[in-house]
């Protein structure tokens, strides 16, 4: 009885977790456009690589809505993709970071302030939206910890705005953007680990 009592439950909290995968997905879609507009136009690091945040999450979230509904297994696997493509992330914006370290120039603080203050209000809103899932299996622990790392990276992008403008240094643009490699890395650990756990169970 038991069964037949869960699974309504369960049906209406993958209902519940797919529109919020659309919202989310459409949040991040709109904010990649703007971020690779607006880095470009300051000369900014961390917009850039936050823009290629977006991008990346954008293509998670629609690799979670492709893998809704199926066997675990392929939950797991979908997972296992997020986690691997966070860690190629990580390392990108490290190489850039190394590479800004030698280009010496200045972005342009207010363009990198005002969005990103509107980075941070997507995120703070499409993690609020996802919160209910971040204990369920890798698949949505992914989809939290990428909105939640989001968030924080935007924290990091306004804090070197600030820092940029009143120095006129590109160090603040050059340490936020390995705080978002280091976030992006250990966010890849934590679910490469869970899902391999996963795909373990699955197999036994």
């Amino acid at each position: 009885m038991s069964a037949h009592c869960c699974a309504p439950q369960a049906a209406a909290k993958t209902q519940a977790f797919r529109r919020a995968l659309w919202i989310a997905l459409a949040v991040n879609a709109s904010m990649f456009v703007l971020e690779i507009v607006a880095g470009v136009s300051a000369g900014s690091l961390a917009l850039l690589a936050d823009a290629l945040d977006f991008f990346g999450d954008s293509a998670n979230y629609a690799i979670s809505l492709l893998v809704l509904g199926m066997l675990p297994v392929w939950h797991a696997r979908a997972a296992m993709l997020k986690g691997l493509s966070m860690g190629v992330f990580g390392c990108f914006v490290l190489g850039a970071a190394l590479w800004r370290v030698w280009q010496g120039a200045a972005p342009e603080p207010i363009t990198m302030g005002v969005v990103g203050v509107l980075a941070l209000l997507a995120n703070v809103a499409v993690a609020w939206l996802l919160y209910a899932f971040r204990e369920g299996n890798a698949n949505m622990r992914s989809v939290w910890l990428c909105s939640r790392n989001d968030a924080l990276g935007n924290l990091a992008v306004v804090a070197a705005a600030v820092g940029v403008f009143g120095t006129g240094s590109h160090w603040p643009d050059v340490a936020v953007a390995a705080v978002m490699a280091s976030l992006a890395l250990t966010a890849s650990v934590q679910v490469v680990v869970q899902a391999r756990a996963e795909l373990r169970a699955q197999q036994a």
